[in-house]
């Protein structure tokens, strides 16, 4: 029979331990966020809906997205036991420099849309944090700003070969001048993918004023604050601006990119190159082979083709048939720690997170940042000690299992 009795004055002064109120809203949010989807969700309340879109949405069904994401959900970890792994070791080297994390901060366009900060936000955090920060060619952020922001880190520099080459030319010198290490020559986007958000929301670049937007933008007057109070939004390298995503993308892209162009920008960039947009293992070998620094197996985050290959899929395969030692990188789909695990144990020398990075912006500015990639530290660090690992190099395929949900139908051509 339960003893019962009143409860003591002292002891109800114990449970009554109330924390101190945080004054300071952007802390409040983002002590609230425990994963980078906590950070979507409040990026979703505090951003526009055309702005978020834009970051959030992708190609047409967005199936490419879904998938990329799906594939890391289906991973299983194989963890060993009774091997202590009490302080590990997330560092990583990477074309020809160190890194913190086994991760960096992917080039992603019209970044100060999402918040006022833009890339100056991410290049700080990635700076403090020890992991390099690529520029877009469609930054609103020019290489000398994020320079003066990164200072002393690792910046990259995304570059689109435009049909003006002169322009793609011309900022491939600035960045070297400026001191970027490594040049990611981006190569999926020989038109613009049709991201319907973009089309159904009426978004352009810069954001209109309509009945629309003004009604989206009462519950929200500090992002319109920080628009209408703040530099104009506009490219950083670019002197094109006005209309939809996808105008401003066909007018400047050319789609008869070829090898001969590759070989121009490798004599233009003292520094490491690398090919982003990879999507198939004969293109895999072709580019090593052609002695490229490394390649980024991506889909453009399912921006560009739907239903393109899962990068994370193509993954063992690629590094099999170019060989351990090719750097191979991956980008497209990562939302947690775990993810960037498993992609290193099945070979990765490096992956990029893009979205990841803009829902933190959103969410809270340069603090936003800083969170999410402290969100993914812990998740690195959390499954390499449940896997039983010290170090990044000692993640090996067999801790991974890719299960698929999506498997080939024969070929008849084969």
């Amino acid at each position: 029979m339960v003893q019962r009795q009143f409860p003591k004055p002292v002891e109800l002064l114990e449970l009554m331990q109330f924390k101190k109120p945080e004054l300071n809203g952007t802390k409040r949010r983002l002590d609230a966020a425990f994963t980078i989807a906590d950070l979507r969700t409040i990026a979703k309340r505090r951003t526009p809906k055309a702005a978020f879109d834009y970051t959030d949405g992708a190609a047409e069904g967005e199936t490419s997205l879904a998938r990329a994401r799906q594939a890391f959900e289906d991973v299983e970890f194989h963890p060993d036991v009774l091997r202590p792994a009490e302080n590990v070791d997330t560092s990583v080297e990477i074309l020809g420099g160190p890194s913190a994390l086994p991760f960096g901060i992917a080039p992603t366009g019209f970044t100060r849309l999402m918040q006022t900060e833009g890339e100056a936000a991410g290049a700080g955090a990635a700076g403090a944090a020890g992991i390099p920060f690529t520029l877009s060619t469609l930054g609103t952020t020019s290489i000398e700003g994020v320079k003066a922001a990164n200072p002393h880190g690792r910046n990259w520099f995304q570059l689109y070969v435009m049909r003006e080459r002169e322009i793609s030319y011309g900022l491939a010198k600035r960045a070297a001048e400026a001191g970027f290490d490594t040049l990611q020559f981006t190569v999926d986007t020989p038109v613009a993918g049709a991201r319907l958000r973009d089309k159904r929301n009426g978004f352009s670049i810069p954001p209109q004023l309509t009945l629309g937007t003004i009604v989206n933008a009462i519950p929200r007057p500090w992002w319109w604050i920080d628009f209408l109070t703040t530099p104009k939004l506009e490219f950083a390298s670019l002197s094109a601006t006005g209309g939809t995503v996808g105008d401003l993308l066909n007018a400047a892209m050319d789609p008869t990119i070829s090898y001969e162009d590759l070989e121009i920008i490798r004599g233009i960039w003292p520094g490491k190159i690398v090919i982003k947009g990879v999507q198939n293992v004969a293109d895999a070998k072709r580019l090593i082979d052609h002695g490229v620094d490394g390649i980024i197996l991506s889909n453009h985050g399912g921006r560009q083709l739907d239903r393109a290959p899962i990068p994370f899929h193509l993954l063992p395969t690629v590094v099999r048939e170019v060989g351990k030692d090719a750097t191979v990188m991956v980008d497209t789909g990562i939302m947690n720690g775990a993810d960037i695990v498993a992609a290193m144990a099945l070979g990765a020398k490096f992956t990029l997170i893009g979205r990841a990075y803009l829902y933190g912006l959103m969410a809270g500015g340069r603090a936003g940042v800083d969170k999410t990639i402290e969100i993914l530290r812990s998740e690195i660090e959390r499954t390499m000690k449940l896997l039983g690992v010290a170090s990044i190099a000692e993640l090996e395929p067999r801790h991974v299992t890719q299960l698929t949900r999506l498997a080939p139908m024969p070929r008849t051509d084969a």
